[in-house]
């Protein structure tokens, strides 16, 4: 069965003096600021559509690489994923670097880079950044 999230924004201003509001319509999380001093310079209290994207990546990663170990034989008991998203004005984004430790019992770390790989490739948001350069860090605790 197929699912559709929604989110909205609603900006007032130009770019580099206004700002805006993202609304998580889907889940009712709440409303988080943006602007562009937020994006391009410190976040001061607001979010970015990259911290946006990290979110989405890290979860969709961690979610890949659960299940993937799951079906492997060797079910992950925790696991820590960082996404690093890369920004350069008048660029666009440059890259993500994903970092995941995870305590998988019965798997090395040969085994356990593997299945990141694998993850890294098949996550839905990986699949959906295929523009981007994706890098990994995986390390067993």
């Amino acid at each position: 069965m197929a699912t559709t999230r929604q989110a909205h924004t609603v900006w007032e201003g130009e770019l580099l003096k206004g700002s805006g509001v993202v609304t998580f319509d889907s889940s009712g999380i709440g409303d988080f600021p943006v602007s562009w001093p937020s994006r391009a310079e410190q976040a001061n209290g607001r979010t970015s559509p990259e911290e946006l994207i990290a979110g989405a990546h890290s979860s969709c990663f961690s979610m890949a690489l659960s299940h993937g170990l799951n079906g492997a034989g060797t079910p992950p008991t925790r696991l820590e994923t960082k996404a690093e998203v890369t920004f350069q004005p008048g660029e666009g984004i440059t890259g993500i670097h994903l970092t995941v430790e995870g305590q998988v019992p019965g798997l090395d770390q040969e085994g356990f880079q593997a299945a990141a790989e694998q993850a890294k490739k098949n996550c839905p948001v990986s699949q959906a950044l295929t523009g981007t350069t994706i890098t990994l860090t995986a390390k067993l605790a």
